[in-house]
């Protein structure tokens, strides 16, 4: 049996379908094919003397993590001498300012911003402390494996190297937890940056570990936007180009709470969508060639996809009241949506059975990224939110 029905119910159906195939599917395949072209990049070799860097850690009200976060930056491989590490509290009113001040006769520095404006706010202000011409993002949530310092560095050893991004690597009980399917998507996301690194520039870094070189830093850069989404298209203004690194691994322990990876999801889709709003010049294919192209089928295809969603299920509504496939269809949606709804609602206070658990984090995944959306068109902005909270 086929769905039929009128042309345009059927059209709205398919679009989110065929944006998915392309984002997910064929481009993935187009990168692979065109990266084959490509002579592999020569790695940089090992300095004679490791640069100076400056590592910052913006954090607000991290007095649970923190401690760990800079026993973890002390412990790993760079030279102590060859680097700063600045925590930038963002008027945290717990304890974080004192864990972070008994680091003090060990190097660490504290910057107290007596007033709460956001992450991004947090490092425009360390652009007047740092004093490396490489500095590096990290949050106070994840953990930068103790080898993983240097790969980062030696990157930009090539002298066309802006913005070089850690891989994430997802932990996390999965017998205790809803969002197992984060995983998973993480490693797809790893795989994507590699290879387009090999054609010659990722179009996002990773906001939980990355580099980037003084004259990509923007001190001014809009509090409510991603400083990790803008600094790649920010060096690509500049003339840089930007790379994943994969010995430079960043382990992010998995929230437990599909509701709380509900609200990261809105909020990081939401922002991504104004930066790029922002910085819409970038999709000009005549100006910025394979770079634009990357950016439109990477990030714009992957958000539309939830654009869609609304009238394609208003076409199966449609198309349902003359066909019956359409009819098994609208069902099986309706019932996948009650049980993901019911695993984000129960999901915090329950263990959830693996496909239950799964459905929970498409179905919370698909409303982050309609509400995402609502969200940019109201013009509303998230220079503020509360810290996702991991595990320990």
């Amino acid at each position: 049996m086929t769905v039929a029905g009128p042309w345009w119910a059927v059209a709205l159906l398919f679009i989110p379908v065929a944006l998915v195939g392309y984002a997910y599917g064929l481009y993935p395949l187009v990168l692979t094919i065109l990266g084959r072209t490509r002579p592999g990049a020569t790695e940089p070799e090992i300095p004679a003397e490791w640069p100076f860097i400056s590592i910052t850690v913006p954090a607000y009200n991290e007095e649970r993590s923190i401690g760990a976060t800079i026993e973890n930056l002390l412990r790993a491989d760079y030279p102590a001498d060859r680097r700063q590490i600045l925590v930038v509290s963002d008027g945290s009113t717990d304890g974080t300012d004192a864990v972070v001040r008994a680091y003090a006769d060990r190097g660490v520095e504290l910057l107290r911003l007596p007033v709460r404006r956001g992450k991004t706010a947090a490092e425009n202000a360390a652009a007047g402390v740092v004093r490396a011409e490489i500095i590096i993002n990290t949050d106070a949530s994840v953990r930068i494996l103790p080898d993983a310092i240097k790969p980062l560095v030696r990157a930009f050893g090539d002298p066309t190297v802006g913005v070089a991004s850690g891989r994430d690597v997802s932990i996390g009980d999965a017998e205790a937890e809803g969002n197992r399917g984060e995983s998973g998507y993480v490693g797809y996301e790893m795989a994507v940056r590699d290879l387009e690194t090999r054609l010659g520039s990722i179009i996002g870094a990773s906001g939980c570990y990355y580099g980037f070189r003084r004259p990509v830093y923007a001190p001014d850069f809009p509090d409510a936007l991603s400083r990790d989404f803008a600094s790649v298209l920010i060096a690509r203004e500049r003339g840089f180009r930007s790379v994943s690194v994969a010995a430079a691994r960043c382990v992010v322990p998995r929230t437990v709470s599909l509701r709380s990876e509900f609200r990261r999801k809105v909020r990081t889709m939401a922002r991504g969508l104004a930066t790029l709003w922002y910085k819409r010049a970038l999709l000009d294919a005549r100006r910025y060639g394979v770079f634009a192209f990357m950016l439109f089928s990477h990030k714009l295809c992957r958000w539309l996809v939830y654009l869609a969603v609304p009238p394609a299920l208003l076409g199966l509504v449609v198309l349902a009241l003359t066909n019956r496939v359409a009819v098994v269809v609208l069902a099986a949606a309706v019932a996948g949506a009650g049980i993901g709804w019911w695993a984000l609602r129960t999901g915090d206070r329950r263990p959830l059975a693996r496909p239950i658990a799964l459905c929970g984090y498409l179905v919370g995944s698909i409303a982050a990224g309609v509400l995402a959306w609502v969200t940019f068109f109201r013009g509303q902005r998230m220079p503020m939110w509360e810290p996702t909270r991991r595990p320990v």
